[in-house]
C-alpha cells in the first residue's frame, strides 16, 4: 500500500509544481495556482499516509518514487523523452529507495 501511496503522492507533487512552473514561466493565468495548491496539500497528505515509524525515512524512499515520476511527467506531459542517463540514474534511485524503505532494522528497546 505503501507504494501506492508514493506514486500518488508524486502525481500530486510533480502536478502542483507544475501548476506554479506553467503560471510563472509559460504565462499561464494565475488561478493555476488554485489548484496547484490543493495539489500540495493533496502530496503532503499522501506522504503521510506511508506506513513506516520516521519520516525521514519515508521521505528519503520517496525521493527515488518522485524521481522516476517526475522523469515520465516530462515524456508524457511536455513530450520530454527519457534518454538512456534517465533511465539509468532513475533505476539507481529507485534501487536507492528500495534499500531505504525495505532494509532490515533493528528494533530498538527503551532500555
Amino acid at each position: 500500500m505503501s507504494f501506492l501511496f508514493y506514486i500518488l503522492a508524486a502525481i500530486a507533487e510533480i502536478a502542483g509544481c507544475f501548476a506554479f512552473w506553467a503560471w510563472w514561466k509559460l504565462d499561464k493565468p494565475i488561478w493555476w495556482l488554485v489548484p496547484g495548491m490543493v495539489a500540495l496539500a493533496t502530496f503532503g497528505w499522501l506522504l503521510a499516509q506511508v506506513d513506516t515509524g520516521h519520516a525521514g525515512r519515508a521521505f528519503a524512499a520517496y525521493g527515488g518514487i518522485y524521481i522516476v515520476s517526475a522523469i515520465l511527467w516530462g515524456w508524457a506531459v511536455e513530450g520530454q523523452m527519457p534518454d538512456r542517463w534517465d533511465m539509468i540514474g532513475g533505476a539507481v534511485c529507485l534501487l536507492g529507495a528500495a534499500i531505504i524503505f525495505a532494509g532490515p532494522r533493528a528494533a530498538i528497546t527503551g532500555s
